[in-house]
């Protein structure tokens, strides 16, 4: 039983807010009159000489204790005797865990937000660097239109951005405190909640004492938020993946972030990146387990819930490990843009230039172009050679109407130029949009 039972092993971690909360609850008693002006003081100083043992590594944890507030409670007793006894009046260990829960989490959102804005800002100066470099951009991962290197990263700027927003709105909505809930009814202490809740920088106190206890729902919003980071961050660490193989060769990563083999010296594998992409699981893994946990519980608390807090530290962690592997990778790899420039142009990745400039030139309706462009290609593919290979006569014999000016537009470099449409690849976009948010993140 008391293995089971036992969280200290892990909830340990929120030593810190739970002694900020009980300084704040201990303030408010002191406040409405419940405990003396006295008490209070030495609740504060025995609070300091608390967080200064943990700090050192002087704490001792005992399984017997259970959890992080009993072993709080029993060194605050220790030191300071009645006075501290008389600090649970009018709160339970069930609102107290859901606030410290409610504390670490938005701790961690800022601290998360942070690293993401900072990951951001890195991809924004790979941008603005890599503005007019060009490179093959996939779908079906098979060569499709040429863009820019700056483009590339700046989508990801965009899909981090929406990351932060998710995390904002998950800090914006847990922002509320449960102290106060005392077990699950309220208590008839003439707590004064509004104040507490101001004291730790809450918008306002929970305004249903069952659903102050009993919910989690914050907790798998952060850990949604988190996996779907991770799953952006996991999309860009596998074309890291990809991109650093040999045969594609279209960046470098130095040995800061690669790793050799054990028995092969010519080796420098991506292993910072693989462990982006594994890590994923994790987190994901994480928000299940949650989502599993309170799918059948009534209200309100159950010792189920203990098992919230490995998964939300863990996926934490996880996303704090991924997020600065990734911005580490950003500032280090070394794009090879002679070679992105040639792999832009393979797989006849200016056909649809050559058909928007039938439609465009000849007035040709684009499904006749799309055809023509189409019997263009196998022409190629036939002799060996990319479009701008075949003679004006090989062309013509398509289509007659065809002049040499359409050569004009069969370089990769003019295809990406032509992409002026609002979030088009064009480098001047590109330089534009770098601008923008690198004014914005400041």
């Amino acid at each position: 039983m008391q293995a089971i039972n036992a969280s200290i092993g892990f909830d340990r971690k929120m030593w810190r807010q739970d002694i900020e909360g009980s300084l704040a609850h201990a303030a408010m008693l002191a406040h409405v009159g419940i405990i003396s002006a006295e008490d209070e003081a030495a609740i504060r100083r025995g609070m300091a000489e608390i967080a200064q043992r943990i700090e050192a590594g002087g704490m001792e944890w005992d399984e017997r204790l259970e959890d992080i507030h009993t072993h709080v409670e029993a060194a605050l007793v220790a030191l300071i005797g009645d006075a501290g006894k008389r600090l649970h009046t009018g709160r339970s260990r069930n609102d107290q865990v859901a606030l410290d829960v409610r504390l670490w989490v938005r701790d961690a959102i800022d601290g998360l937000s942070g690293q993401i804005t900072d990951v951001m800002r890195a991809l924004v100066a790979r941008a603005e660097e890599h503005a007019g470099t060009v490179m093959p951009g996939f779908t079906h991962l098979q060569p499709a239109q040429p863009v820019t290197f700056g483009h590339h990263m700046l989508a990801y700027v965009e899909m981090l951005s929406r990351d932060l927003s998710r995390f904002r709105d998950a800090r914006a909505r847990l922002n509320e405190c449960p102290l106060g809930a005392a077990a699950l009814a309220g208590t008839g202490f003439p707590v004064d909640r509004h104040m507490t809740a101001k004291a730790l920088g809450f918008d306002g106190p929970t305004r249903n004492s069952l659903d102050s206890v009993a919910s989690r729902d914050f907790a798998a919003e952060f850990l949604f938020a988190c996996a779907m980071c991770a799953t952006h961050l996991s999309r860009f660490a596998e074309e890291i993946v990809i991109w650093t193989n040999p045969y594609f060769g279209f960046v470098k990563l130095s040995d800061a972030f690669t790793t050799g083999s054990s028995i092969m010296p010519q080796k420098r594998n991506p292993d910072a990146a693989e462990l982006v992409r594994g890590k994923t699981g994790r987190i994901f893994g994480a928000l299940m387990g949650l989502l599993t946990v309170q799918k059948g519980l009534a209200l309100t608390y159950f010792k189920d819930m203990q098992e919230d807090k490995e998964g939300i530290f863990d996926a934490a962690e996880s996303l704090t490990l991924n997020l600065a592997a990734i911005a580490g990778m950003v500032r280090d790899m070394q794009p090879d843009a002679a070679r992105l420039e040639a792999a832009a142009g393979a797989g006849f990745s200016t056909a649809t230039d050559l058909a928007d400039w039938l439609v465009r030139e000849l007035k040709m309706p684009f499904r006749d172009a799309h055809h023509v462009t189409g019997r263009l290609v196998q022409k190629a593919e036939a002799k060996g050679c990319d479009l701008a290979g075949l003679s004006l006569a090989e062309m013509q014999a398509e289509e007659a109407r065809i002049t040499d000016a359409i050569y004009g537009v069969l370089t990769v470099q003019a295809s990406v130029a032509s992409r002026t449409s609002f979030g088009g690849t064009a480098p001047e976009n590109v330089r534009r949009a770098a601008a923008e948010w690198r004014e914005k993140l400041g």
